[in-house]
């Protein structure tokens, strides 16, 4: 296989590979431009930096960059889909040089879903044996992805916008004021998980103020709180089964959250890289291609 840079490219960052021979990760490089720091028309200019910076080779993106608003409209792979899938539906942008790969779409009970790169990650983890080709996949962040695999590809997925709540409610919120403490595992943690399956989010977000101006609840407990019932409400969402194993696709940090989450369910966690696994899903796709 020759070599090639590949890029994940989402909404505010980026992640460059250089990948060698055998899916081999030669040199990664994470920044900030994103397709929001990205002028209208600047993609390409973007690309020859990057060439400028791992060498002229052919380039393989994902993720954000395949959407409306990103280079080109990569379009969407109907579920099921597998890798196979992902490489006859490349997107060329510069041909014989630059492609993206589509991203996955599913609709089920009346709703529609999309995805951009987590697919190339979900699928990738399958291909390098990090997961089961039946399992339950889960991608914590802005947007939490979960991925049912079944034969090796994605069956179904739902998105949850949690992450993305989070975010909101520290920056824009009643709450604001009372979200700046430590969010990790622990007690206060334990205890929003706990409280989440009132089935009650709503109202149990506008407590997490009260409970500080009542003295229930200290303040720098309240981020790791609101965190516990927000990912407590996202697991719950999904109905696992007790013993059941779902694969986190995460950095240490959120991945350690919601493996929390998943065991206070009753469920098994295992973590990936996602890193790994994004790489091991583009260098089939390139494979494939070729």
């Amino acid at each position: 296989m020759a070599e090639f840079i590949a890029v994940d490219w989402g909404t505010t960052n980026r992640r460059a590979y250089h990948m060698g021979q055998g899916g081999a990760v030669l040199r990664t490089e994470r920044d900030d431009r994103g397709l929001t720091a990205i002028a209208p028309g600047g993609f390409a200019a973007e690309a020859r930096a990057l060439r400028a910076r791992f060498g002229d080779l052919p380039m393989l993106c994902a993720g954000m960059v395949g959407s409306v608003r990103g280079w080109a409209d990569a379009g969407y792979r109907a579920c099921p889909v597998s890798i196979d899938d992902l490489a006859g539906a490349l997107c060329w942008v510069e041909p014989g040089r630059t492609a993206i790969v589509a991203g996955a779409s599913h609709v089920g009970g009346g709703r529609g879903d999309v995805m951009r790169g987590e697919e190339v990650q979900f699928l990738g983890a399958v291909a390098a044996g990090f997961a089961p080709a039946d399992s339950l996949l889960c991608q914590p962040g802005t947007h939490c992805k979960w991925a049912r695999m079944a034969g090796g590809r994605i069956a179904s997925f739902r998105t949850t916008m949690t992450g993305e709540i989070f975010a909101l409610l520290r920056k824009h919120s009643l709450l604001a004021d009372f979200l700046n403490g430590e969010v990790k595992r622990g007690a206060a943690f334990q205890e929003g998980l706990a409280a989440s399956a009132d089935g009650a989010l709503l109202g149990d977000l506008f407590g997490e103020r009260a409970s500080v101006l009542l003295g229930l609840r200290a303040e720098e407990d309240v981020a790791a709180h609101t965190s516990g019932l927000l990912i407590g409400s996202d697991v719950r969402e999904q109905g696992l089964h007790a013993g059941e194993t779902v694969y986190v696709l995460a950095d240490p940090g959120l991945g350690d959250l919601y493996c929390a989450a998943i065991e206070h369910m009753g469920a098994q966690a295992l973590l990936i890289d996602s890193h790994a696994a994004f790489a091991a899903g583009i260098s089939h796709i390139w494979e494939q291609h070729q």
